[in-house]
């Protein structure tokens, strides 16, 4: 791990490689090495999906430009905020296997490139009632792509794992060397790496597309006209605002809350050296959550779909329930930190297709504009690999395998999640 002393004020700053400095380096940068040239695709949206799928084009050879409203992993999108989970367990649904250890090593290059850590290596733990077939699958594919993973009992648990309780737990999976991505910081950094690259990037926001027989060109807030050959809009909980007919009920934002528990002073029992993150399957009903991250308290998060809400104008305040809730959990499975103090708490978004499944097809209308989103919860760690599958059908790479689950025709109207 890279050592974060002495700090200067400018490498602080360099290192933080926020929204605005991403402005600033792409109007003194990536314009001029472009020489003014009109790029062959834009991507909407800088979010993980947008960021790393522009990068991809980049790496192609395209000459791309990224636009975002607010800025790379702003507070609002389903990018930001600070911790994300890749595991590879997925039960039988091999696809999201291979998509998260295939972006592992793209999570680990970009770590390196960053001031601070994007990926911490803790592992994972993601633990069960009983064995049951979501276990014997997971263990199955995990077998077949030869990725590393340990099984668990009871005993096994309480040895290595004391901080926990752990009654009513039969069986766990371990990720050795999975872990922690830091969420907001990977994207900023990422979209810095694009620039750096050659990629142009503008904060600006973009009207609706009008419903023609081919899109020749985005419209901007200011009435400004960005035209490329190709368009692939990754907007996350925006996409069923800017095309309500055709993905409104088929991507759903919903309400997600989020809580961070001091833990007990010079108590290290609750740091990533002594705990990974880790998932309760609780029959379907998740709670999930890290340790002790860069000293932010003990994450925890009731994976339930929430309330549906709008991303521009929903109540972020988290709510007395959401803390009882996540309280209750922690009296019967964490009963350490049970009654700590609350140190923070936020309230972010899913962007739910119908079954959990990604989008990544053709916009039904245009055969130059893409879609790419739906992450439902579960896409962050999947971003490389999306980016990659996105920038190989937008380009039409000989060899790519097109994916049927992702789909836009797999999305209905009726929620029933199927992926975990």
């Amino acid at each position: 791990m890279k050592s974060s002393l002495p700090f200067s004020r400018r490498a602080m700053l360099a290192g933080m490689a926020g929204a605005a400095g991403v402005s600033v380096l792409t109007q003194s940068g990536a314009a001029a090495q472009s020489g003014g040239a009109r790029p062959e695709v834009i991507v909407i949206g800088a979010g993980v999906f947008g960021a790393w799928t522009a990068w991809h084009l980049l790496k192609s050879g395209k000459r791309v430009l990224l636009v975002d409203a607010w800025g790379p992993a702003h507070a609002r999108a389903s990018s930001g905020g600070e911790s994300r989970m890749t595991r590879t367990a997925y039960g039988r649904d091999d696809v999201y296997s291979r998509f998260a250890w295939e972006s592992l090593e793209d999570w680990r290059w970009l770590s390196e490139r960053a001031a601070l850590p994007v990926f911490h290596p803790i592992g994972v733990l993601f633990f069960f009632p009983r064995i049951e077939p979501y276990v014997t699958q997971s263990i199955e594919v995990h077998r077949q792509l030869r990725i590393p993973l340990e099984t668990l009992d009871r005993p096994a648990l309480q040895k290595r794992f004391p901080q926990f309780e752990w009654q009513g737990v039969e069986v766990a999976l371990y990720e050795p060397d999975r872990g922690a991505l830091m969420a907001r910081r990977a994207v900023q950094t990422l979209v810095k790496e694009f620039v750096a690259a050659g990629g142009e990037y503008k904060q600006v926001a973009i009207q609706p597309p009008r419903a023609e027989s081919t899109l020749t060109g985005i419209v901007t807030s200011t009435g400004e006209t960005l035209r490329a050959s190709q368009y692939v809009f990754a907007c996350g909980p925006w996409l069923p605002k800017l095309f309500p007919e055709l993905l409104g009920g088929r991507i759903v934002p919903t309400r997600q809350e989020v809580f961070f528990f001091a833990t007990g002073p010079g108590d290290v029992s609750f740091s990533p050296s002594h705990l990974p993150g880790w998932a309760d399957f609780n029959e379907g009903d998740i709670y999930y959550g890290f340790p002790d991250l860069e000293s932010r308290g003990f994450k925890i998060a009731h994976d339930q779909h929430g309330d549906e809400m709008d991303p521009d104008v929903g109540d972020r305040t988290p709510s007395a329930e959401g803390l009882r809730d996540v309280r209750a959990f922690m009296q019967r499975r964490i009963p350490a930190l049970a009654s700590r103090p609350l140190s923070e708490a936020r309230v972010c978004q899913y962007e739910n297709s119908s079954n959990g499944d990604l989008l990544i097809d053709r916009h039904p209308s245009w055969e130059n504009a893409w879609l790419v989103g739906a992450g439902s919860g579960h896409g962050f760690k999947h971003g490389p690999a999306v980016g990659r599958y996105a920038a190989a059908i937008v380009t039409g790479s000989a060899g790519v395998k097109v994916e049927p689950r992702f789909s836009l025709r797999t999305k209905s109207v009726r929620q029933q999640r199927e992926v975990h």
